[in-house]
């Protein structure tokens, strides 16, 4: 017997201590004789019994419609909570799934979700507009989906074969659990409800037949306005106090009535219902999303998607039949630029308003003065788009504002009579009177600075080794082509200053680069052509060392700043370095001091700086200036930190040191990789003219106590090399090095060139400077002429004598550098010998101390020394007490004799200290 008829539910027992008497039903009685009396917290809330199927697909259900909830409104990061509910529930529910088979309504939640993340992955738009919270969860959660519907692809495939059939299977197995499960439920108890109201089920009485109607009805009612996977939820309806008695029991009953089996015509007959009712459902939305498009036609509402943020305050363009005037833009303009700045204004929105309001002033002829100054608004709003400053501009934002100042400058071009600056008030402004020339508020001058700020800020952003940095380097076209413009622009109606700025923004896109058009004239030039052609052909392309010079001079006449100056002598040096122009880099470097007071520039003229020490350096390598190289580039190498310095990224080390804020300030002024100087060539041709002073030096030195180190560097790698254990062949640059300094050292300079030029470092270093050959060419003399002093150094002492002829057969040189060499080295009483010129040999004097005497001269030096430091130490701590007297010239005085413990001695003639 079900105890719903027994004993009463929790309810009622609660229920009785109010004092309400429980009625009880004995078994088999007759239900509408005697009518069942419940409480009123009975009534308020029933107690069902239902199977473990029916609770776990309820959880999962639940689950369901909450995820959909979650879609309709673009709430990925909900999506994603929600769906690893779902994943536990769909545990818990194992064991039922491999029973009954995997349900249809979570193989469609499955389908729709990913179809779902699909799309709004694909929606670039949209994923832009997106919060960080949401994005990051779109990502997770599209990688969990798919990986999760590898063990459901078979359902999942069949499923997007005929969503329709599964979704109708699904609700009539839906209906089918539901009669299964009460069945169940009921004789479990051992009373069914058909065999208890057997008399009632069969012949319902004619007020039964409504009650029973209308609670199916609003089962019917509620089913359709639930989601199809919904599997079994049952509507319970609310009684009023004043019905009558048997109204109750009626409508109680009916809540336990099974319903008959469903037959062919029964199932069609609700199917065709179902189908008239969506249809019916779908006509009233279609119906309600007309009129909200008719009322958004007067402007006052808007359908929006959900999860965008609203912009709060929009501006609204011109009403219907408003006369549009120069007043009325300029005011809608303002109104437009009142918003900017503003938290929740859509920076997008602006901009194409303002673009709107271009096109509304173009079509009402309202002159060129009101649509360059919306222009200028324009590149502003453009600038202004990434509100952080270290952002760059997107793609397409960037190509928008080249467009846009390409744009501005044809319109300035084409109407001569306009005139922009920003010293032009916006009270001043002549925008319609067009007898007088126009005059716009605005600085073409800015928009172009701050243009190429941007594209640097592009650059420095984009990872150098991909195409898409490429793809952004083409740009650099446009860019110099804008800044072209208006300098022609500027020359015409601009002031000095100005010009001077135009001019160094010139100069910054033109120095670091090779021409080779001009190194090809210079290499042939034109035979059979005379002097003017010549001139001709070189004004129609102006080479960029004429085009440098130009620029230069003006600033260096005109500019009134230090630091545009400085600029463009820096990178006067450079070009000249660049293009093996010596002489004149090194003089200008010369003439300017800027190396006495570069410290108190600012950081990134600072990094041009050395940026130009550099590349002097490399130019006097190429040029076999070894001296002159070593010495410019002897800061940079020496400190450790050439690619801080050099601006070409932070050293792990040094980021320790800097905060985060300190990071990003040094970060963005690091050089775009294009302009980057290769440190593996700086760092070659820093150790070879080191190895080529430094042998010969060490060699004539060797012996020397007071020998001092001409590169700390090059003799760390040699330390480095002499404590490695075992001695392979070299593999990086700096062993290759070391290699070649010991050949070197023994005077074997064959060795030495086969280290040094060999094709590891032909493709490491050599092939990278534009005249690799005489390069090369250049460095196999200069090892010849080292070694050939290195070994006289070192041999010296051997020899009595030895031929000329014989050393220029040893080291392939002709014989009068041999002897131009041995010659200098007499000269600078670097080698005790003379030279024999009729038997053409190098007589050796033998004046050189032995080893022997060179330590014992060493050990005098030192303790010489050290009794000096004993005695200042002494003297220093007595003071003026005791011990001997030192004269400052002629060491300890004599007839002296011991002073007196008291003080100085008095004279007779010292009148004053």
């Amino acid at each position: 017997m079900s105890r719903f008829f027994t004993t009463g539910s929790d309810s009622e027992s609660e229920s009785s201590l109010s004092g309400e008497e429980l009625v009880t039903k004995p078994v088999g009685g007759n239900y509408g004789k005697q009518p069942l009396l419940l409480s009123e917290d009975e009534e308020d809330t029933k107690r069902v019994v239902r199977s473990a199927k029916d609770k776990r697909f309820e959880e999962l259900t639940n689950l369901i419609r909450t995820i959909r909830n979650a879609m309709k409104i673009r709430d990925v990061t909900k999506c994603l909570e929600e769906f690893e509910l779902l994943g536990k529930a769909y545990g818990k529910a194992k064991s039922i799934v491999d029973k009954e088979g995997v349900p249809r309504f979570y193989i469609r939640i499955l389908a729709d979700l990913e179809d779902y993340l699909n799309e709004l992955w694909e929606d670039k738009e949209g994923k832009k507009k997106m919060n960080k919270n949401n994005a990051k969860a779109l990502s997770t959660l599209r990688q969990k989906i798919r990986k999760y519907n590898r063990d459901f692809e078979s359902h999942i495939t069949s499923y997007k074969q005929n969503p329709e059939q599964s979704a109708d299977e699904d609700a009539e197995k839906n209906e089918e659990d539901s009669e299964g499960s009460s069945d169940e439920d009921e004789d479990e108890d051992g009373v069914s409800a058909a065999a208890f109201l057997k008399k009632k089920s069969e012949a319902p009485s004619g007020e039964s037949r409504k009650f029973l109607k209308k609670v199916e009805d609003e089962n019917e009612d509620s089913e359709d306005s639930e989601d199809d996977e919904e599997w079994d939820t049952s509507t319970t309806s609310s009684e009023t106090d004043s019905e009558e008695e048997e109204g109750k029991q009626t409508v109680l009953a009916s809540k336990f009535l099974k319903k008959a089996p469903a037959t062919e015509e029964d199932k069609k007959a609700a199917e065709k219902k179902r189908e008239d009712k969506a249809k019916k459902k779908h006509d009233r939305k279609s119906k309600r999303l007309d009129e909200e498009e008719e009322d958004n036609e007067g402007g006052e509402w808007e359908r929006v998607r959900g999860g965008v943020p609203l912009v709060k305050e929009k501006p609204k363009m011109f009403a219907k039949g408003t006369e549009i005037t120069h007043a009325v833009v300029i005011k809608k303009l303002n109104e437009i630029l009142q918003a900017r700045g503003k938290k929740g204004t859509d920076r997008a929105t602006q901009i194409e308003l303002l673009q709107l309001l271009v096109q509304i002033a173009a079509e009402n002829n309202l002159g060129e003065g009101v649509i360059v100054k919306i222009k200028f608004n324009i590149i502003a709003s453009l600038y202004d788009y990434n509100p952080n400053l270290a952002t760059y501009m997107k793609p397409e934002m960037w190509q928008k504002c080249l467009d846009c100042i390409n744009e501005l400058m044809d319109i300035l071009f084409a109407n001569p009579n306009i005139f922009v600056g920003e010293n032009i008030l916006e009270e001043s402004e002549n925008l319609q009177n067009f007898d007088q020339p126009l005059r716009v508020r605005g600085c073409i001058l800015t928009l172009v600075e701050r243009m190429d700020e941007e594209f640097t800020k592009i650059m420095q952003n984009t990872d150098p080794h991909s195409q898409e940095y490429v793809e952004h380097l083409k740009d650099e076209a446009q860019v110099c082509a804008i800044i072209e413009r208006v300098q022609r622009y500027l020359e015409e109606k601009g002031t000095t200053e100005e010009i001077c700025r135009i001019y160094l923004r010139r100069i910054l896109h033109t120095y670091y680069k090779f021409d080779y058009k001009a190194h090809q004239r210079q290499l042939t030039p034109p035979e059979g052509s005379s002097k003017s052609e010549q001139d001709q052909a070189e004004n129609e392309g102006e080479d960029s060392a004429v085009l440098m010079e130009r620029l230069c001079k003006y600033i260096y006449a005109k500019d009134r700043t230090d630091r545009i100056r400085t600029c463009a002598i820096l990178c006067h040096i450079y070009h000249h370095a660049l293009h093996s122009r010596w002489y004149q880099a090194r003089d200008l470097m010369l003439m300017s001091h800027l190396q006495d007071n570069i410290q108190h520039a600012d950081p990134p003229v600072q990094i041009l700086y050395n940026r130009t020490m550099v590349q002097l350096g490399i130019c006097a390598f190429r040029q076999g200036l070894t001296k002159d190289a070593h010495n410019a580039l002897l800061d940079i190498q020496s400190s450790g930190r050439a690619k801080e310095l050099l601006g070409q990224g932070l050293l792990l080390r040094s980021l320790q040191e800097r905060n985060q804020e300190q990071e990003k300030v040094e970060r963005r002024r690091q050089v775009p990789f294009h302009l980057h100087i290769n440190l593996e060539l700086l760092e070659c041709v820093y150790l070879v003219s080191a190895m080529l002073l430094e042998i010969p030096y060490m060699a004539a030195h060797e012996s020397d106590a007071r020998r001092r180190m001409i590169s700390k560097q090059f003799h760390h790698q040699l330390r480095v090399g002499e404590r490695q254990p075992l001695l392979g062949p070299p593999e990086s640059m700096r062993e290759h090095v070391v290699a070649a300094s010991k050949a070197m050292k023994m005077g074997d300079w064959k060795t030495c060139h086969s280290f040094i030029i060999n094709e590891k470092m032909n493709g490491k270093v050599w092939d990278l400077f534009p005249e690799a050959d005489k390069v090369r060419t250049m460095l196999v003399r200069k090892i010849q002429e080292e070694s050939l002093r290195t070994y006289l150094f070192t041999y010296s002492s051997v020899y009595d004598s030895i031929s000329m002829e014989t050393l220029s057969d040893m080291f392939e040189l002709d014989l009068p550098t041999v002897h131009s060499i041995i010659s200098k080295m007499i000269i600078n009483e670097e080698l005790m010998a003379s030279l024999d010129q009729p038997t053409q040999t190098v007589v050796m004097h033998r004046t050189e101390p032995t080893a022997q005497q060179n330590l014992a001269l060493q050990l005098a030096e030192k303790l010489g020394s050290l009794v000096e430091n004993n005695e200042r130490v002494f003297d220093h701590k007595q003071g003026t007490y005791g011990g001997y007297f030192r004269d400052q010239k002629d060491g300890y005085r004599k007839n002296e004799g011991y002073m007196r413990r008291g003080g100085y001695r008095q004279q007779q003639s010292q009148t004053a200290y």
